[in-house]
């Protein structure tokens, strides 16, 4: 069910309150659409970091690279990012307010599904009398604005770039290394977890819609003849999610009733899909609060042949933080036709097969002194064509290195030859899991959040999973008291040694300590008291059920250790 309209707002100022994530450039003023994460921000980032390198790496055996958040414009250009990656936008001619105009009309007409296109928008618009929100003035008619940062690579030349949308191209662009790197055999992944940059419009909703954001992607290369079938997804046929086909109704269905019924395209995309539903709830997404979109034909990126999105209920609405994407094999093609380089795999037969081709053959002795530096370009670009499609043909039109060239017959010859192949050559499809990091994490603080009266006052505690909590167990002395002190002190330097993430302080009474330690979400903590002195026990505290247990000294880095794996509770 959905969370309170305020709680945006609330968990919002709990998060800067308390060192999850502040907004950028505050005493200049800010800027929208950038934040920084504080010390407590930053280490549940880590954790949720982590915990996906534990499922990707670790788990599905993945490499992990680490590439430039710039690239030069032609990367962009052969990806479609260039012409396709933009939004329509709307300006006031009054203020020089800019707002998305697919926001806009949801906000004038909830209903009505935003159109695509510049004209139906205009017109949507119109039909919706639109005006802008913050002054009243006139709106410009709609235009697409590419949401790429640009920028120049070195002096002199200014050769042009564009920091990344996406961590995905760098995966693309290495393809023929990672092939090489996992010994020439697919299926095999490659990932990243770095920055991202997109010039959004009208950011809002705090780390929600950023322009400088976390992602972690997966770029998973599989034979196109064998997507159908993943070898692990016995291991997930059984889950049981909430999806909403791009058609049909919504409702919950089990991850092998969805592939059999052909509401998912393949097993491969099931496998992702349960693998992050498996990861969003680990991290602390509260599963009657997750549900799994299919996008629609008319809302498909330029390179997905299927799409599912993990969306989590927060108090603004079902809102996207993962999407699972099978892109085909359009990246790959786009770059080998860009830069003339082969990104194709070999898949070799058990068999060698003996087959007669009707092929095209370069004639090289023409081809070398006429096209010089692209002859070998255009030797590829015509054996790839089909030899029906040639012949009796005086010439034909061939594209090289991005560029259209003209060849005549005389170049190449059409010939029939008689084969034993030992495989074929393809160029492999690419299943992508993409999560947002930032909007994870906020998700992961709504739902842990919680409000209660104490002694007439607000009360507010994240319930976040032992795992994932930036501070793992709070080490405090009973009173501000030297002896006291210097015992907590010791106790606290130990559970750090021992990998746990803690804290201790002194300041203020224990009970308004305990409320801080609830509010940023810290599962225990362990108190020292004068019967510590005494009897050398100390009391565990647990922050669900404020039960408490007494301990002895030498048994509470065990016990700490089992009551964050969740194998120990305190009764």
């Amino acid at each position: 069910m959905p969370e309170p309209p305020d709680t945006l707002s609330k968990v919002l100022a709990l998060a800067k309150r308390r060192g999850f994530f502040w907004p950028s450039c505050e005493i200049y003023g800010g800027v929208a659409g950038f934040y920084d994460y504080g010390p407590l921000g930053a280490q549940l980032k880590a954790s949720v970091e982590g915990l996906w390198r534990s499922y990707y790496v670790a788990g599905e055996g993945f490499a992990e690279l680490s590439a430039p958040a710039i690239s030069p414009e032609a990367v962009f250009r052969a990806s479609g990012h260039l012409e396709k990656f933009s939004d329509l936008m709307a300006e006031c001619g009054k203020c020089g307010e800019a707002f998305r105009a697919d926001h806009l009309l949801r906000e004038l007409a909830p209903g009505e599904e935003p159109p695509a296109s510049v004209e139906t928008m205009a017109a949507a618009l119109r039909r919706a009398g639109a005006r802008c929100p913050k002054c009243g003035g006139d709106l410009s008619e709609p235009f697409a604005f590419n949401l790429m940062f640009r920028t120049n690579i070195g002096p002199g030349t200014r050769r042009p770039g564009y920091l990344r949308p996406e961590t995905a191209q760098a995966m693309f662009l290495d393809f023929g290394l990672l092939y090489r790197h996992f010994r020439e055999k697919l299926p095999f992944g490659a990932v990243q977890i770095g920055r991202g940059f997109r010039n959004e419009i009208a950011p809002r909703q705090g780390i929600i819609r950023l322009r400088e954001f976390n992602m972690a992607e997966a770029e998973v290369f599989v034979d196109p003849e064998r997507k159908a079938r993943h070898p692990r997804f016995s291991e997930v046929a059984g889950m049981r999610l909430r999806l909403v086909p791009g058609e049909g109704p919504e409702g919950d269905l089990s991850l092998g009733e969805a592939v059999s019924r052909g509401t998912m395209a393949h097993e491969s995309i099931a496998y992702f899909v349960g693998l992050t539903a498996r990861f969003l709830v680990e991290a602390g997404v509260d599963p009657a609060r997750l549900r799994f979109r299919q996008h629609a034909q008319d809302e498909m990126a330029h390179y997905a042949a299927d799409c599912w999105d993990a969306e989590t209920l927060l108090s603004f609405g079902w809102t996207e933080v993962v999407g699972v994407a099978d892109r085909t094999c359009y990246d790959l093609e786009a770059h080998m036709r860009a830069s003339g380089q082969d990104l194709r795999a070999f898949a070799r037969y058990e068999t060698p097969v003996t087959v007669e081709r009707t092929v095209v053959a370069p004639v090289h002795a023409v081809l070398g002194p006429r096209f010089k530096k692209d002859a070998r370009a255009v030797a590829r670009a015509l054996e790839a064509l089909e030899a029906g499609a040639v012949e009796g043909r005086d010439s034909v039109e061939v594209e090289a290195d991005g560029r259209k060239l003209k060849v005549e017959k005389d170049c190449f010859t059409v010939k029939k030859t008689t084969e034993t192949s030992s495989g074929r050559w393809f160029t492999p499809h690419v299943i992508e899991p993409s999560y947002g990091i930032d909007r994870i994490i906020y998700s992961v603080l709504e739902h842990a959040y919680s409000e209660t009266k104490k002694e007439g006052e607000d009360y507010f505690v994240l319930r976040l999973r032992p795992m994932m909590a930036p501070i793992q167990v709070a080490v405090f002395p009973l009173l501000n008291k030297d002896e006291l002190v210097a015992v907590a002190d010791d106790i606290n330097r130990r559970l750090g040694e021992a990998g746990f993430r803690t804290h201790s302080e002194a300041a203020d009474s224990i009970g308004r300590r305990y409320a801080r330690m609830d509010e940023v979400g810290a599962p225990f903590c362990v108190t020292v008291d004068f019967d510590t002195l005494k009897d050398g026990t100390v009391t565990v505290r647990d922050r669900d059920t404020t039960r408490q247990v007494r301990l002895a000294l030498a048994e509470v880095a065990g016990a700490v250790g089992e009551l964050i794996e969740g194998t120990r509770r305190i009764d």
